[in-house]
């Protein structure tokens, strides 16, 4: 298959380009530097220098090619508009074709839950909220083959937000602690980014249209357990130190908001609907593998 993919140089982008290459199919990598498109040459994609801002550059993109996986996003105040653009555009490329469109959300979006499946409403904290219109309207696109995944907090290969975890305040003394994020008995719902990018290449695959999908891999620790695990790993002796939520937020802002939240999930509809396994380290694992 003819796969246009965004974010390919990004965290989850690199093991998704990486997925598809290794299952065969031909990717066409939307880069905006010749930098990057050195960087997804060498990974098996053919660059495509644009901007997800340029719809109409995007819109003949994929109007080329036999499905669309869309990871990448700005990761600033820009980022509504410009994946509005972009998937307005993408939908006018692949309309009445019944081509896949894989559209990535988050499963911040649901707020707090001990349950998350896919028909958990939506309550999504500010940093995120621009994400739940968009996700409707891909999921309600007529004659495109439409899936939205929402992936949990990811992990592997030394990425993610547990640099974030490491690079916390430690406290002072002759016995430092390295400070959580908030009180710690919150859960993170996690998956390994390489499982993630399995489920991505299943769900352009094979996914039904208008398929909403839940990206994680089951392993639901405690912001405690994982602060632990990560104060282990920088040589802390497994030191922690509870944070007041008014100084985690005074710290981190909005994303202090969504890693607050108090969130399980256990990712079985894709399991079940696309035959999902995910298979790698959980995060507890990982960071013990991990030098930070």
């Amino acid at each position: 298959m003819r796969v246009l993919l965004t974010g390919a140089t990004g965290y989850i982008g690199v093991a998704v380009l990486d997925r598809l290459v290794s299952t065969g199919h031909q990717v066409t990598a939307v880069v905006r530097s010749a930098d990057k498109a050195e960087a997804v040459r060498a990974g098996g994609a053919e660059p495509a220098l644009g901007d997800l801002s340029d719809g109409d550059a995007l819109q003949e993109l994929a109007k080329a090619s036999d499905g669309v996986i869309h990871v990448a996003s700005p990761g600033d105040e820009t980022s509504a508009t410009v994946d509005e653009i972009a998937v307005t555009a993408v939908l006018r490329g692949l309309r009445n074709t019944n081509r896949p469109f894989v559209h990535t959300a988050g499963v911040w979006v649901h707020g707090s839950s001990s349950q998350i499946t896919e028909s958990t409403p939506m309550n999504a904290p500010r940093l995120a909220a621009w994400r739940v219109p968009l996700a409707h309207l891909v999921r309600e696109a007529i004659g495109v083959r439409t899936s939205v995944i929402s992936p949990a907090l990811v992990h592997g290969h030394g990425g993610g937000l547990l640099n974030l975890v490491a690079a916390g305040p430690r406290t002072a003394g002759g016995s430092p602690a390295l400070t959580m994020i908030g009180p710690g008995d919150q859960h993170w719902t996690t998956v390994h980014v390489d499982d993630l990018a399995e489920l991505y290449v299943l769900a352009l695959e094979k996914a039904p249209a208008g398929s909403y999908l839940i990206g994680a891999g089951g392993v639901n620790p405690t912001v405690r357990e994982i602060t632990e695990a990560v104060s282990r790993s920088v040589g802390l002796s497994g030191k922690v130190e509870p944070e007041p939520v008014v100084q985690t937020l005074g710290r981190l802002g909005l994303l202090g908001e969504a890693l607050l939240l108090d969130q399980q999930a256990s990712g079985a509809t894709a399991r079940r609907v696309l035959g999902w396994s995910p298979q790698r380290p959980s995060i507890l694992e990982d960071i013990a593998r991990t030098t930070f």
